[in-house]
């Protein structure tokens, strides 16, 4: 016995006829594909990547700052990278992968203004060595460059 046949409209004017079979199985795709992209929708939205990069970046910051110089004239700076640093690590070990992603960005840019402050310091130091050979310098010129008055 040949399946009961239904209509599906293709146009205003003209009809496909179609068996019960198809449109059954038509129906049956049409609810695949629907949960297929709202699974991937919420899939896309509850899996955030581990930030492994933004950790080891972190990492290699922090460490390239914790020098004696930096611990001597940055050392406010310096605690704040290595306290935001851990801060992610903390973050990471509970699951919340976006928090720790943002505390280890947060202690990269820490670690950079730790380095630079002492860069800071030291070619303040610097400076002022220089400026103070050069003064020494310029008395001496004075001295050897006076009238000897006997």
């Amino acid at each position: 016995m040949p399946s009961p046949q239904t209509t599906l409209p293709l146009s205003r004017t003209r009809f496909l006829p179609v068996t019960e079979t198809v449109a059954k199985n038509f129906r049956l795709a049409s609810l695949g594909l629907t949960a297929a992209l709202l699974a991937t929708a919420l899939g896309g939205c509850a899996s955030t990547p581990v930030p492994v990069e933004d950790l080891a970046v972190a990492e290699a910051a922090v460490q390239r700052a914790s020098t004696a110089t930096t611990r001597e004239t940055a050392a406010p700076e310096l605690k704040v990278a290595v306290d935001k640093l851990a801060s992610a690590r903390s973050a990471l070990a509970a699951g919340d992968r976006t928090a720790a992603r943002q505390w280890a960005q947060q202690a990269t840019l820490d670690a950079q203004v730790a380095e630079l402050r002492a860069q800071s310091a030291r070619s303040t130091k610097a400076a002022n060595e220089s400026e103070a050979a050069a003064a020494v310098l310029r008395e001496e010129i004075n001295r050897k460059s006076a009238p000897v008055l006997r």
